[in-house]
């Protein structure tokens, strides 16, 4: 994932590592989002909606992965080691002096501190985690959807997403949703995985721009 993530950057801009991108602003603004995915208003109805929560979390995990590359000088290597000495923390976290134990903290209270962290600089992918169990994504299926989603981000980037010249609507579906109708006949597992995805994108995408007569 963290050398799909420096793909992706690249895409963005060659010289990302020391641009001083706020990548923990970006990981703040997504734990916002899930938040209001999950619902938090006491005084009306809500319902979650928990396959967009899911999906707010790989956003921030693509962000923290970001960060963290940046904390290792661009090597995934130092970058993987960073991330699981995070992982083998102790289940309690240290915010403005108070100490937060994860395991009794509920999903908004986890996506708070996940935002409070990401405030304060900080990434925490032990939080993370927490929150990732808490709302019945495991790590293997976020390393499914964060190399579908970063697949996407990738394909946008090569066909003018930064330009403004790429088209979302492919033949009246969203690219999310080609995306997912062609990650449901796939195997995840397999090594190749990502390559035929992004294959499977440019097929799409190459039909549904070709002009009408």
């Amino acid at each position: 994932m963290l050398s799909l993530q420096d793909r992706l950057n690249v895409r963005i801009d060659p010289a990302w590592i020391g641009a001083g991108q706020r990548f923990l602003r970006a990981a703040f603004v997504e734990s916002a989002e899930a938040l209001e995915h999950h619902g938090w208003k006491w005084w009306k109805k809500q319902t979650i909606d928990l396959p967009q929560v899911q999906m707010e979390l790989i956003d921030i995990l693509h962000f923290y992965l970001s960060h963290t590359l940046v904390q290792a000088g661009g090597s995934p290597e130092q970058a993987a080691a960073l991330v699981t000495r995070d992982l083998q923390g102790s289940g309690q976290i240290t915010l403005d002096g108070q100490a937060f134990d994860l395991a009794s903290l509920d999903v908004p209270g986890l996506l708070e501190l996940i935002g409070g962290l990401a405030v304060c600089g900080r990434a925490s992918y032990e939080t993370l985690q927490a929150t990732m169990t808490a709302c019945a994504l495991s790590w293997d299926e976020a390393f499914k959807q964060y190399i579908s989603k970063n697949m996407l981000n990738i394909f946008r980037q090569d066909n003018g997403y930064k330009a403004g010249t790429y088209i979302k609507m492919w033949n009246g579906e969203e690219d999310n949703v080609v995306l997912a109708r062609l990650m449901a006949g796939m195997d995840a597992q397999a090594p190749d995985f990502a390559d035929r995805l992004y294959a499977g994108l440019v097929t799409e995408y190459a039909a549904a721009t070709v002009p009408q007569s």
